[in-house]
Parts: structure tokens; sequence; C-alpha cells
């Protein structure tokens, strides 16, 4: 639900940074671990200590220009590391290795679906929406502060620095948002193509995705700048959202109000649903900028770039259009199949074998999707394959067994890895397909049933379902639908 006071527009920029996939850090050996003992992976790179000099990591580059070409940015032949000085706690060499005037990649124009919300939260209508992208530029996290202590009561903090020196891509869009939906979805979009491409875990809830909001507001027709808001600490998309609406809604107040709005930095308090200030906002010139004595210039070659380009994956956006076009489905059913790289290909792999596209995708949006949830599995944990599923499809095709049969069967291949025929037999669900043998149960049905059938000839024919039924209990289940239909339609 857009909140938008009348005459009012807010003027929103995106800053993410993404901890890109690789197994040691940027400029050296140390592994890059989530958790562990504090301190345990830094050595004298990462510490800062006097005459250690960085090597950078070229499946940084690697994972990076994925990144940038996910995202429709230009990488560039020649960037420059530089010194992004500032002093806290959790930096320890008293500045950050980063880039500045000349970033890894640059210029890139995105286009997403974007939808502003009812009162529920759920989207209105998807419209496409093209957000220029500055730059993603390459460079170190800081380490992490460590507080604890109860308010009234001693405080103590700590320098965890394992994080130190993690590879980061920063993000940085123009001031293209005008409501807090777009950002959500900005972000959410940017999240699903990190990790299609692999270059990021891109998980907010294990801090290797975080993202910041800039935020002012201005007049409708104003073509200026107010001044603008950093918004951080913003654990969730959600929680974002709903940090820019506050926002939003504060400035303007504020400007009605005659007082005016600090370029600062704030903080999102989940807990009373309000910003709160944190520090004034820094400056570029704040930070004194100065290219990396100890790196020399990073040259990525053409040839390096467009055989980065040819490794590419078909990208979540085309595969949804392609599998609308080519299987028939829906724009919601694709779009939830694309949601994740390993989701689409299993749906893409059950629906070529199994022939069978819109039931391999009912499959894989309702058992399959109910199952990896309660597990909290993907679809690559899984233990049903994608040529499993295409072999119960069939199975159900031809009759063997029922719709509920296959469904109590698949929660068992789920649950144990078993292939569907083996848990068929387990169960004894081997459908009867003899003609001869359910003839004689229906000749037992009709028989048992002379009320039901002289009705059925007086011209309630809608009594079919009864016989089916009774023919169907008789045998237990195992009798095929289509043949019972069929040999009762004839003898009644």
């Amino acid at each position: 639900m857009n909140m938008m006071k009348e005459g009012w527009e807010a003027v929103i920029g995106m800053e993410i940074h993404t901890q890109l996939a690789t197994v040691t850090k940027i400029f050296c050996g140390c592994r890059v671990e989530t958790g562990g003992e504090p301190n345990s992976n830094t050595c004298p790179v990462c510490l800062g200590l006097p005459g250690a000099l960085p090597v950078l990591n070229r499946r940084v580059i690697e994972l990076g220009a994925r990144a940038a070409l996910a995202l429709g940015l230009e990488i560039q032949e020649t960037s420059v590391f530089a010194r992004k000085n500032y002093f806290y706690p959790d930096l320890p060499k008293g500045y950050q290795i980063s880039q500045y005037d000349r970033p890894f990649s640059a210029n890139g124009n995105l286009t997403i679906l974007t939808a502003e919300r009812d009162e529920h939260g759920r989207p209105v209508e998807w419209r496409p929406m093209t957000i220029h992208i500055q730059r993603l530029h390459l460079e170190e996290d800081a380490g992490k502060n460590v507080h604890e202590g109860l308010p009234d009561t001693d405080k103590y903090s700590y320098i965890d620095l394992n994080r130190a020196g993690t590879p980061l891509g920063e993000i940085v869009t123009s001031p293209d948002f005008r409501t807090s939906w777009q950002a959500f979805d900005y972000v959410n979009h940017v999240r699903q193509a990190l990790r299609w491409v692999g270059a990021s875990d891109a998980d907010m809830e294990k801090g290797n995705l975080r993202c910041e909001a800039n935020v002012s507001v201005r007049r409708v027709g104003e073509s200026g700048f107010n001044n603008k808001v950093e918004l951080k600490n913003l654990n969730s998309v959600r929680f974002m959202q709903k940090a820019i609406e506050y926002e939003i809604e504060r400035q303007i107040a504020a400007h009605e109000s005659g007082e005016g709005v600090n370029q600062e930095t704030r903080l999102w308090d989940e807990k009373n649903g309000q910003t709160r200030a944190m520090r004034s906002k820094e400056d570029a010139h704040d930070y004194r900028y100065f290219p990396e004595p100890d790196l020399q210039p990073l040259r990525v070659p053409a040839e390096f770039i467009e055989r980065t380009r040819a490794e590419m994956p078909e990208m979540p956006d085309t595969m949804r259009d392609r599998f609308i076009a080519t299987y028939g489905l829906s724009f919601a059913d694709a779009t939830q199949l694309t949601a994740d790289r390993e989701t689409a290909e299993f749906f893409e792999t059950s629906a070529r074998i199994s022939a069978d596209p819109k039931t391999s995708a009912n499959w894989m949006l309702g058992e399959m999707t109910r199952e990896l949830n309660a597990s909290g599995k993907t679809a690559g944990e899984s233990l049903v394959t994608a040529e499993d599923l295409a072999e119960l499809i069939s199975i159900v095709g031809e009759g063997k067994i029922n719709n509920n049969q296959a469904k109590e069967v698949f929660a068992e291949m789920f649950a144990t890895g078993k292939a569907a025929p083996e848990v068929i037999s387990e169960k004894g669900f081997e459908q009867v397909s003899d003609a001869s043998a359910i003839e004689k149960i229906v000749d037992e049905v009709i028989a048992a049933n002379a009320g039901q059938v002289e009705a059925y000839r007086s011209g309630k024919t809608a009594l079919l379902g009864f016989f089916v039924g009774q023919v169907m209990k008789a045998s237990q289940g195992k009798a095929n639908p289509k043949l019972v239909n069929e040999i009762l339609a004839r003898k009644l």
C-alpha cells in the first residue's frame, strides 16, 4: 500500500553490500567462514599488521564479473583500488581497501518487475521498471563488533576480525525509486540474480547481503534534492520496506513543520517501529580517498569479459517468459518455478522426461513445495530427483495408481529416497487393469444396488459417481478408474 501524502514524493537510492562466495578472503588466504572461534581466521594481512601486503584473489574478479553481468553493468577494463580512510574499532588498518573514482563495473540498466501492494501487502499489478545502477565496485569487509550486557548493567564490547577482509561487491543505484515497495522488489530481484549466477549466497540472515537506503522527500514537481538520510541496520527486505515507509512520513512531517531534515545515518528499531539517529552522514571527501599504493590497477581483458558472458546461465526473467511460451504456464506459476535455479532446473528436467509440463508444474508447486518447506530443504537437496518425479507422473498417467495414492507414494519417496515402483509395491498400490476382474466387481455392485440402477436408467445419470465409488471401495482402491468408468457406462 502506498502511504505517500499527496503533494509529496520520495527520492530513494539503494546500496547493497553482497559477500562474494569465495573460499578465502579478498587479499589473503584466510578462510571465509560464518561463525567459528572469534579471531581464528586471521593473518597479518587482514589484521593490518605493519609490512603485510595485500594480494588480490582472482576468484573475487570471476564472481564480481558474474554479478556485474547479471545486473546489466559494464565491466571496466581498468579499475583502481583506493584507500577509504576512517577510524572504527573493527577496521584494524584504519582504512578500508575499496574503489572510488574508477570502479570495477559501472553504468548498468536493470529492468525489474514491481508492484504497489494492497492493505495486506499483496501485489496489485506488476509493471516493469528500469533502474540505473551506477556501479558495482569491489572492496573488503570490516570486522564485527560484539556487544553484551543488559541496560543499566556493565556492558562489554569485543572485536571479532574473522569477517575483516571478506570480499564484498557494493552495488549503488541512482535515486530512481519513488516508493518503498519499488525498493523492496529491487532488492529481491538482486538477491535472486546473485544466487542464480553463483556470485553470492545473498542471505540477509547470515549477514552476507546487507542493504542501505538513502531516503529524502520533496514536493511533487521539484527537481532538486533535499537532505537525505541513510538507513542502516536493515536485517530483512521487509524491515527495509517498513523503515523507508516510516522515514518518508517522518521527513514529510519535518518539512511541513519547518524543522527540516538533517543529513545523517539512522538505524531501524523494529521493536518500536521507528528509525533513530546514529551519527551524522559523511560525504566522500571526509574519507580522503587516494589510490591504494600496494595494489596495481586491475586490468580485466576483453576476452575474459566475453568468456564470462558466454558462461552465464539463462537468467530467471528470460526463463520465466520461456516457460510461459513453451509450456503454457501462467505468469504466477512460471514466476514461482523460477524463484531459484535449482527449482527451475528440477521442473524443466521433470517436464521434459515426463512429457507433461503442466502436471510437473502442479507437483512442483504442490506436493514438492509442501515437503521442501516442511523439511527446510531445497530442490537440490531433495531425495526425490527430477527423474523420480517424472517416473511417478508417468505411472499416474498410465492409470497404474490414482492421485491420492500417488501423493502417499511421493511422501514416502521424499522421506526415504526410494523409487516410485518400489514404494508402490511395498504399499500394495498396484492397480488392477484386468478388464475381466473389474467386470466381475462391477456385476456384483450392480446386483447389490438394484434401486440405484433403476434410478440411473430413469435419467439420474449423476449416480454414475456412486457406482464408481462402490467399485473402487470393493477393489480397495486398486481398480483402474478409467476402465471402471468404461465398464460401468456400458453395463448400466
